[in-house]
């Protein structure tokens, strides 16, 4: 596999693989934590901001940020290179070049309201087995916690939050659900996450939200975004379905 190495500012090495021959990869690191998340927004919004001919868009994960381009317009472009991959690099390699500004994305703190076990959460049982914890206490823990959206992935509007408790940790499933319900807030190792829709899962499912995260008639379709916070409330039934009807 084709690879370059650069750094972004003075002294932060990058890689820059090719996928395939739409889409490079730039890989910043291997821990998942809030610097690399900073890290990844301001690349990426300096690549936003000066684009290259053919750049059709970018989707930033935990650790890196695949960018997708049209080969042909890339190849009549007068970027320095013999093949797409040394065109695209080339310019990524200059915008980690330029200096690194502070992102100046929206970073919005919500709550989200959750109806913890029964039929909403079929998995919390679990959670609490494996952790030697009450079914209270893991309520009490992941509603304790502030969680950070470090991407949008598997399913549109799919939010993957770290910052979980290490008490509540546990393994997805080995048997993936076939169907896990619109809104399941579920628990993977040490990350949480709601499903926007219904789809097969893996996931520990603790709870059930009646806020619809994705819908593609909203201005943002996603109700979260890269970098917002997140807090989860206790809920009721009643309270559940008082949010269902508005």
């Amino acid at each position: 596999m084709t690879e370059q190495v650069g750094y972004f500012g003075a002294n932060i090495p990058i890689k820059i693989y090719g996928l395939n021959e739409k889409s490079v990869t730039i890989g910043f690191g291997t821990a998942i934590d809030h610097d690399l998340l900073a890290l990844i927004t301001d690349f990426n919004q300096l690549l936003l901001q000066n684009p290259f001919s053919g750049l059709i868009t970018t989707v930033p994960a935990y650790t890196t940020l695949t960018v997708f381009f049209d080969p042909l317009s890339v190849m009549l472009s007068d970027l320095p290179g013999q093949v797409c991959f040394e065109k695209v690099s080339a310019h990524l390699n200059k915008i980690a070049q330029t200096k690194r500004e502070k992102s100046r994305i929206t970073t919005d703190k919500l709550i989200i309201p959750v109806c913890y076990g029964g039929d909403f959460g079929q998995d919390l049982s679990t959670v609490a087995r494996t952790n030697e914890l009450s079914e209270t206490e893991v309520i009490d823990i992941h509603t304790a916690g502030q969680y950070t959206v470090f991407m949008i992935g598997f399913v549109p509007g799919f939010a993957y939050m770290g910052g979980v408790d290490t008490r509540l940790s546990t393994p997805r499933k080995e048997v993936p659900n076939a169907k896990i319900p619109t809104g399941s807030v579920g628990i993977a190792g040490n990350q949480t996450g709601i499903y926007p829709m219904e789809t097969p899962g893996g996931w520990q499912i603790i709870g059930r939200t009646p806020l619809k995260m994705f819908d593609v008639n909203r201005l943002q379709p996603s109700l979260l975004k890269g970098g917002d916070m997140v807090t989860f409330k206790a809920i009721g039934i009643k309270e559940f379905n008082a949010y269902a009807e508005i």
